[in-house]
Parts: C-alpha cells; sequence; structure tokens
C-alpha cells in the first residue's frame, strides 16, 4: 500500500514498527517449528479460516508451514516499499514463480503469456510445462493479440536478465486488460522502479539477488494485493516451499540498506558503462535506461578468456551482492533454454553480464582492462545500441536518478 514515508525509511523501518513498544532494537528471530495451544476448538476455527481465504491466522502462530513471525516482518516490510497490501515469501525465486503458476493452473488458466528475455529457470519452467502450463512468446506489441480464454498470467522481466532489455510496464499492463501481469523487479528493486503503481498486479523478486544483497541468503517473494496472497499462502502451506526464519532475519536486515547499495552501486556501473562504452574492445553496451548496478556487453574476442583472467571480479552465477561478478549466460544462466531461442531474445555467445558491486571503480576498472587484455578491437570503436542499451558512448548517465518514494 502507498506510504507517505520516503523510501529510505520505509526501507529501515518497515516490519520493525512495534519494536520500540515491546523494549526491542533489533527483531527476534523464531525459529520454531510448531507453537502450542490449549484451544483446540479456536485453532480448528483458524485452520479453517485459512483454508478458505489463505488469511494470516489470527492470534499466536500454528505451525511453521503456515507462517513464520520473522518471515511476516520481511513480508510486511517488501510490501511496503513495493506498495503492495501483501507479499509472501518463499524458499526462492523459483518457488515463488511456481506458486503463482499453481494459483492460476487451479482456476483452470494454464496459459501464460511471456515475453522473452527473462530468467534462464522462469524460460525453462515455462517452456518445459513442468506444472502444467503452456506457454505463448511474443514481444509486448503482440501481447493483446496472444491472450485466450484461459490465459491465467502475463509475465514480463524489466529490465530483463540478461540482455537489460526494458517494457513500457504501464503500457504492458493495459494490454493485458483483466489478466494479472507479473514483473519481475529482480534487477530494479524497488528503489528503481515500482511495477505495481504502473499497473503489474503481481511483482516477482529472486530476494536472493538485491534485497539480501550479500550473497549468502536464498530467497523469493511475490508483492501483490492481499486476495492474490491469499492464494499464494495456501500453496505455499500444501507444497511446503517456505522461507526458513533466519533467511527472514537476514533479508529484513538487507532491506535497511538497500537503497543505500543500489544507489553506490549504480553509480559504479554507469561509470563502467561509460569507460566500457570508448573501449575498442567491446563492440556493444547494454545498460537500461533507468540505470541499476546491471551491465551486459559484448566483446570482439573470446567472451570466456575474459572470464578466465579476472582476479577481483568475481566469475559467477547471481547477482545483487555487495561484490561484483561476471558470468557468460549462454553457458550458464541462460544454458538451459534453446539456443535459438535463446540468441532470438538477444544472448549471443560474446555476451557477457556482469553485477556491479561496491568495490572501487577504478579497482574494479583495472580489473576489467587487464582482463580484456589484448582482446582484438572491433575495427571502429565500441557500439552501444539496441533495446535497453546504450546509445552513443557518451550517454552514459554520470549518477542513476531516483526517485522518493
Amino acid at each position: 500500500m502507498e506510504s507517505t514515508r520516503a523510501l529510505a525509511t520505509e526501507a529501515v523501518h518497515a516490519g520493525r514498527d512495534d519494536l520500540a513498544r515491546q523494549g526491542l532494537h533489533a527483531p527476534p528471530i523464531d525459529l520454531s517449528t510448531t507453537y502450542p495451544s490449549y484451544d483446540s476448538r479456536g485453532e480448528a476455527a483458524r485452520i479453517d479460516a485459512f483454508a478458505t481465504t489463505g488469511a494470516e491466522p489470527d492470534g499466536p502462530p500454528v505451525y511453521g508451514r503456515l507462517g513464520n513471525p520473522t518471515v511476516a516482518r520481511f513480508e510486511t516490510a517488501l510490501a511496503r516499499l513495493e506498495g503492495t497490501e501483501s507479499a509472501v515469501a518463499f524458499a526462492s525465486g523459483m518457488a515463488a514463480l511456481s506458486a503463482v503458476l499453481l494459483v492460476r493452473a487451479s482456476l483452470g488458466l494454464r496459459h501464460v503469456v511471456a515475453v522473452r528475455p527473462l530468467y534462464g529457470c522462469s524460460d525453462h519452467l515455462l517452456t518445459a510445462g513442468l506444472l502444467g502450463s503452456e506457454v505463448t512468446w511474443t514481444d509486448p506489441a503482440g501481447i493483446a493479440d496472444a491472450l485466450r480464454p484461459d490465459t491465467g498470467l502475463v509475465m514480463v522481466e524489466s529490465p530483463a536478465n540478461p540482455t537489460l532489455a526494458e517494457v513500457d510496464l504501464r503500457a504492458v499492463a493495459h494490454a493485458c486488460g483483466s489478466v494479472p501481469l507479473l514483473s519481475d523487479n529482480t534487477f530494479a528493486t524497488p528503489v528503481l522502479q515500482r511495477p505495481a503503481a504502473l499497473g503489474a498486479r503481481l511483482v516477482l523478486h529472486s530476494a536472493t539477488k538485491y534485497l539480501g544483497g550479500h550473497g549468502d541468503v536464498m530467497a523469493g517473494v511475490v508483492a501483490c494485493d492481499e486476495e492474490f496472497a491469499g492464494r499464494l499462502r495456501q500453496v505455499r502451506f500444501a507444497t511446503g516451499g517456505v522461507l526458513h526464519p533466519l533467511a527472514g532475519y537476514l533479508l529484513l536486515r538487507g532491506l535497511s540498506t538497500l537503497p543505500v547499495r543500489v544507489r553506490a552501486a549504480s553509480a559504479n556501473a554507469a561509470e563502467l558503462v561509460r569507460r566500457l562504452s570508448a573501449d575498442p574492445r567491446v563492440t556493444r553496451v547494454h545498460y537500461p535506461r533507468i540505470g541499476g548496478a546491471m551491465i551486459a556487453f559484448e566483446t570482439a574476442g573470446d567472451p570466456h578468456e575474459v572470464i578466465a583472467a579476472v582476479r577481483l571480479i568475481t566469475p559467477a552465477v547471481s547477482l545483487g551482492s555487495v561484490d561484483t561478478l561476471i558470468q557468460h549466460p549462454a553457458s550458464i544462466s541462460h544454458r538451459i533454454v534453446d539456443a535459438d531461442d535463446r540468441r532470438g531474445a538477444g544472448v549471443g555467445d560474446r555476451l557477457l553480464r556482469m553485477s556491479v558491486g561496491l568495490e572501487d571503480v577504478d579497482d574494479l576498472w583495472a580489473d576489467l582492462d587487464q582482463a580484456l587484455g589484448e582482446c582484438p578491437t572491433s575495427g571502429t570503436g565500441s557500439r552501444a545500441g539496441g533495446h535497453g542499451a546504450l546509445a552513443p558512448a557518451d550517454a552514459a548517465p554520470a549518477a542513476t536518478a531516483l526517485p522518493r518514494w
């Protein structure tokens, strides 16, 4: 739900508003799997209510699969940051997406309209039909024509993984009509973009990434209205994809520094984009118009040699940590996507994806420079362009403009 407090304030205080009244400063970690109750009639009524609506049971907790107080604090905080009524946390981002698909399938709405590129495992889950779904891939302009009576979901990712392509979320939401739009907001975070304010009913995060922010917790979360949240809780209870309380605690702690981390990493990324765009060893640089800490670039030479040569930057999958990571999507994160589909979505064999961290930008550039080494030049200098990419080299922003929410 919309808050009158600035995003930085919400990041620090949301989910913790009751602590001072309890004489606490840090939020407690509740590790209980079950909770005693001497009122079995009352407990039965609360479970009946949950089975009907999926609403969180009133009163003390019942069982860890129904909910956990520490996790609930994180859910409250993330909903406030995304401007939604509720949020439901899961053991991973893929568990969160699976729950959304199961909710729609339970209503007989198994058809999904999706725009590539998506995260490789999201693409695979839809394409393989592992949960009984059927997908129609289209571009943003074709969404309305792709809708069917049994369409239960439209899914986009903006900026997209790994090309950083962006879509007009407001226009896409309009094209969806009454079909829920799910926007994967993992790359942007609520610091740069709030999809719910642009018409998305569901906002998905791999909370493993920027929300946690330190590479030490795995989680997923869906921010949405309370009606959909109730259905998600029922699926979570039945399938068991619950978030561990310690992970919930780490995520709540991670949110408190989210705006500061995203701003600082985005400033580093913008400067690296400026330097990469002027480097003749790089043929193309992709960087979203909204800014952020993710960069994708294509090399004139062998990208595998760059991966092998970095020393300060860590060659690893994932993203959103305080340290800088680099990987080759065609080999790892999007390897599971059919090669033709992958290339058709702009994920070429020379594309590298970099998650920029909080190190000194000159140290990061020194490592990239030596890793690019004697890589052949393009002959005409860096060419930046394409959907979601930078235009001329001097168009790189000096810093990311951030809204005040």
